[in-house]
């Protein structure tokens, strides 16, 4: 079994698609509106086999309830300054034994960790 879609609950699509494409560095894979009832908005980060969906009758979830999704990069203190740079506010690099982490928050309230792992033994 291979996870490759997590529903992201937002108030506006638009809005919420332009964050994750334009400042976050998502890929736009699929936006379709099916009905008047679904839109069907898929988008993925760059590497990664998992995307996200968001869009108008896509869960049930309130918008800002998806906390603690995670990205893994191969250099955060890169990312960070990339994401910075194009408005999305995280906190400088926290290091730990099992990573370094910067976090940041869409616009309705959901919340990502970026990590990087530490090297291998």
């Amino acid at each position: 079994m291979k996870l490759e879609l997590v529903a992201v609950p937002v108030t506006d699509v638009d809005r919420a698609k332009s964050f994750y494409v334009e400042q976050v560095g998502f890929h736009a894979d699929h936006d379709q509106q099916v009905n008047d009832q679904l839109r069907f908005v898929q988008l993925t980060p760059p590497g990664s086999a998992c995307s996200i969906v968001m869009g108008t009758g896509i869960t049930e979830m309130a918008p800002g309830s998806q906390k603690g999704l995670q990205v893994v990069v191969e250099d955060v203190e890169t990312v960070r300054q990339e994401l910075n740079s194009r408005g999305v506010e995280t906190g400088e690099v926290e290091v730990h034994p099992w990573g370094s982490f910067i976090y940041f928050t869409d616009p309705d309230g959901n919340t990502w960790s970026v990590q990087q792992i530490p090297p291998r033994s």
